[in-house]
């Protein structure tokens, strides 16, 4: 006999009452009330773009002051670019609100603004490229003999993938055929963390066996032994960004559950420096573009450390429990390096270094000052928010997750933070100023891990219902249901070509999905 659902709650009907009265109050915007003056400033420089337009209320909606934007700027048909607006108050203690739909919801209605103003809106532009939704597994391939605790794409291109399992070894794959291309052989126990090198050339892996080891990506041959020194397993590895590195001299750090971090020099293979300072298990290292080291720990604390002699810069303690999870504005950029979605890549390696580092501060220019903002996740149930580089308090707490969060991640457009929970669900927050927007509700099993396609248009997650889910960012529903494994998928990536995504997990398979 099928199953009868249940009639709806009271509680389920008024929310689907106000969904409806909320959808019918968007589309309609009185159409007496003049027009508004609207000035347009790039965000990244605060100049102004073309003098005050008078534009209809009426016509005031997003897609429209986007055209007008293009139209300003003199960009062709075939060159426009999509734009995201923001409205800044006169005083600094004002605050920043989105443009969502239209002028007239976002200002008009609240009374921030009246038709004799003046509006200054702040624009910054979205990814041009789009990324499709995968929506299919395109090959679903063994090897592994354990569980599958990490992976990561290649910056290079999205044919290459390297994974790190519970059965001691690291497999390198070529996502294009299905088929694993070379097994990374040394390590005696677990490998819980792999990282690709900015240029793609080296791919570097930490095991609980307490070392780290070095392979050459191409060939999946190890360059030289294991690099020693850590007392206990190695949970993080983070690349010198590109642009930061001496020429010929990258430079690796690895955290480890025995409290410290250790910096390696790639080449000689030699301890570059050990930070010290924290008092309990290191989770989570990041490497920033400015040439900070931003390391998080069970000790309840963040630390940043200057990159160059390992001195300890700044202490952030607001946690109330273990820090599990790290993540800077610039993740995106600083891991693609000199890689964009032009897929041209420089021939000299001086032009690789220029390249990096303008996309680097491209990204990272908020009013003519490089920002790069963090993110903490917690056993705590919160979130904060920090701008390390102006003040030792949060921008903002983010709360509302009910039990302890797990990961968290930018958007590579910075506009977006998501955070994955041990509540089942992935809840989504303006990457400014830390406010709540929505909870991705679906999963039935905690959330491990979430990515972000490289357009920030779209998320994937991985749980321990066994399945992924692909999101789509702006109206917060599910976009695609992924099941295919047969146990909890504790890993997944997003190719940063937008192409594919690979997961893995208990069922010791390596998935890849497209679209």
């Amino acid at each position: 006999m099928a199953t009868l659902v249940p009639p709806p709650t009271k509680r389920q009907k008024l929310e689907i009452a106000e969904k409806a009265r909320l959808q019918q109050e968007i589309q309609t915007i009185p159409d007496n009330l003049g027009s508004i003056r609207v000035q347009f400033f790039d965000q990244a420089t605060g100049e102004a773009t073309g003098p005050a337009v008078s534009v209809p209320v009426a016509d005031a909606t997003v897609k429209n002051l986007e055209t007008l934007l293009n139209t300003l700027q003199g960009n062709d048909e075939n060159e426009r670019v999509p734009y995201r607006f923001t409205y800044q108050g006169e005083s600094k203690d004002d605050q920043t609100v989105d443009i969502l739909s239209d002028l007239y919801h976002s200002l008009l209605k609240p009374g921030l603004k009246t038709t004799e103003d003046t509006v200054h809106l702040h624009y910054t532009p979205q990814a041009v490229f789009r990324v499709k939704a995968v929506s299919r597994c395109s090959a679903s391939i063994s090897g592994h003999g354990e569980a599958i605790l990490a992976t990561a794409f290649s910056p290079v291109s999205s044919s290459m993938m390297v994974t790190g399992s519970g059965d001691s070894t690291a497999r390198i794959w070529d996502c294009d055929t299905g088929t694993p291309k070379h097994t990374l052989k040394g390590h005696t126990s677990w490998v819980l963390a792999v990282s690709y090198s900015p240029n793609g050339a080296i791919i570097a892996t930490g095991s609980m066996d307490n070392t780290v080891r070095l392979w050459d990506a191409k060939k999946g041959q190890a360059l030289g032994g294991p690099l020693k020194g850590h007392s206990k397993w190695i949970t993080s590895l983070a690349w010198e960004p590109y642009h930061v590195q001496q020429p010929g001299q990258p430079r690796l750090a690895s955290a480890s559950k025995d409290s410290t971090v250790r910096v390696w020099d790639v080449v000689t293979r030699r301890i570059d420096t050990v930070l010290t300072g924290h008092k309990g298990s290191v989770t989570c290292v990041r490497w920033g573009g400015t040439g900070k080291i931003y390391t998080a720990s069970h000790d309840k604390t963040i630390k940043i450390w200057n990159s160059k002699d390992g001195s300890l810069l700044q202490t952030l303690s607001a946690h109330a429990h273990r820090v599990n999870h790290l993540a800077l504005s610039t993740d995106f950029v600083l891991r693609t390096a000199f890689y964009d979605n032009t897929t041209k890549v420089p021939e000299t390696d001086a032009e690789k270094v220029e390249l990096a580092r303008k996309r680097f501060e491209k990204a990272a220019t908020i009013n003519n000052k490089i920002t790069e903002k963090l993110v903490s996740a917690s056993d705590d149930f919160t979130m904060f928010l920090w701008d390390p580089a102006n003040s030792s308090k949060p921008v903002a707490r983010l709360m509302g997750h009910q039990k302890e969060v797990n990961h968290v991640t930018f958007s590579p457009d910075m506009a977006y933070i998501a955070s994955a929970g041990f509540d089942n669900h992935v809840k989504l927050w303006n990457a400014r100023d830390g406010k709540f927007i929505t909870t991705l509700r679906g999963h039935v099993g905690a959330v491990y891990q979430c990515c972000f396609s490289a357009d920030s248009r779209l998320l994937v997650s991985s749980s321990k219902d066994t399945t992924l889910k692909v999101w789509d960012v702006r109206t917060g529903k599910l976009a695609m249901d992924l099941p295919g494994h047969q146990d909890e998928v504790y890993a997944v990536d997003w190719s940063p070509d937008g192409e594919k995504v690979g997961s893995g997990g208990r069922d010791k398979a390596v998935r890849i999905w497209r679209h």
